[in-house]
C-alpha cells in the first residue's frame, strides 16, 4: 500500500486496502490483526495486532488521502493513529514507547520492545492527519532510546528489547534470540529515511556491514556472544546497506535497485521500503 500511494498507482492501493480491510480489520478498533495464515481455520487465528504494520497502513492511507484528495483515507488512518496511543503507547522511565503490539509484551518486570517498530516518518505523517504531542514524543524519545539500546562489537540495536520497569536498565530481551537480525536492519533504514542519517544506530550498521572482516555482510550478529550467520545477508539488507553507505556519503546513489527472482517475501518488502525512501531523500 505504502508503495502504491507513493508511486501513484490507485487501482493497485484499493486493491491491496480493502482486501486488508475485509480480511484483517479487528472488531473491537481500528488496528488489524498481524497474522494471515491460508492453509488455517481460520485463517486469521491470532486476533492480535502488529503495531508497525498498523503504522505502515495508516501512513499509507495518510498519503493516499493526500495524492487523490480523498477524506475517507485520511479518517482513517487519523482512526489508526488515535487507536494506537490509545492501546500500545505506554510510558517508562520518563519515555514515551509503543508496545509490538496490544497484547503479550508487557509485565510486572519489564515492557518488551521491537526498536524496528519505531517508524519515524510515520510519527510526522499521523501527526498531521491526527494531531497530537505524543506523535513529537515518540519522536524524541525513540531517538533517546535508540542512542542506548546499542549492544556487541558493532554497537547494534536488537531486533527486540527489554525495557525494565525497576531501574530503566535495557537489554536484549529473554525470550528472543539476542541479535541484530531481520527485525533490527530496518531500524538504520527508517532513521536515514527520517532524517536522522548520522544517529549511531546508522553508523554502527554501516560499520557492520562493511567491515573488511566479512566482505559480503552475514544476515545476523549475536549482540551477546558476537557470534555471526554462516549465511550472507539477503539482497534486501543489501540494498538497505547500500542506501545507508549513500546517506552517511551524502551521494545520490547510482546502483538501480530491483527485485530479483531469488528475493522472498521479506527481502522483496525491504527492497520496496528502500526504493521509496531513495525516492523521497534523492539517493
Amino acid at each position: 500500500m505504502l508503495l502504491a500511494a507513493s508511486f501513484g498507482d490507485r487501482a493497485t492501493f484499493h486493491l491491496v486496502y480493502d482486501w486488508t480491510r475485509r480480511t484483517l480489520a479487528r472488531p473491537s478498533d481500528a488496528l488489524f490483526s498481524w497474522r494471515y495464515s491460508p492453509d488455517r481455520r481460520p485463517p486469521v487465528d491470532d486476533p492480535n495486532n502488529a503495531t508497525d504494520g498498523d503504522l505502515y497502513i495508516a501512513w499509507a492511507l495518510a498519503r493516499a488521502g493526500q495524492r487523490w484528495g480523498d477524506p475517507a483515507l485520511t479518517a482513517a488512518a487519523a482512526a489508526i493513529g488515535r487507536d494506537l496511543l490509545r492501546l500500545v503507547a505506554r510510558e517508562i522511565g520518563g519515555q514515551l514507547v509503543l508496545l509490538p503490539g496490544a497484547s503479550g509484551f508487557e509485565d510486572e518486570r519489564r515492557i518488551v520492545l521491537n526498536p524496528s517498530y519505531f517508524v519515524f516518518p510515520a510519527f510526522v505523517a499521523l501527526d498531521q492527519v491526527a494531531p497530537d504531542p505524543r506523535w513529537r514524543r515518540l519522536n524524541n524519545d525513540g531517538l533517546t532510546l535508540l542512542r542506548r539500546a546499542r549492544f556487541g562489537r558493532w554497537g547494534l540495536p536488537p531486533d527486540w528489547l527489554a525495557v525494565y520497569r525497576a531501574d530503566g536498565r535495557l537489554a536484549p530481551a529473554e525470550g528472543w534470540p539476542s541479535r541484530f537480525s531481520f527485525d533490527a536492519v530496518r531500524v538504520p533504514l527508517l532513521l536515514a529515511w527520517a532524517g536522522h542519517g548520522t544517529e549511531p544506530a546508522v553508523i554502527a550498521a554501516l560499520r557492520f556491514w562493511t567491515d573488511p572482516a566479512h566482505p559480503i555482510p552475514p544476515a545476523w550478529t549475536d549482540l551477546r556472544t558476537d557470534g555471526l550467520a554462516e549465511y550472507p545477508a539477503s539482497g534486501g539488507v543489501r540494498a538497505i546497506a547500500g542506501f545507508i553507505a549513500d546517506v552517511v556519503a551524502a551521494r545520490a546513489s547510482t546502483n538501480p535497485l530491483t527485485l530479483a527472482p531469488e528475493d522472498d517475501y521479506y527481502s522483496s518488502a525491504l527492497k520496496m521500503l528502500t526504493m521509496v525512501a531513495r525516492a523521497e531523500t534523492g539517493r
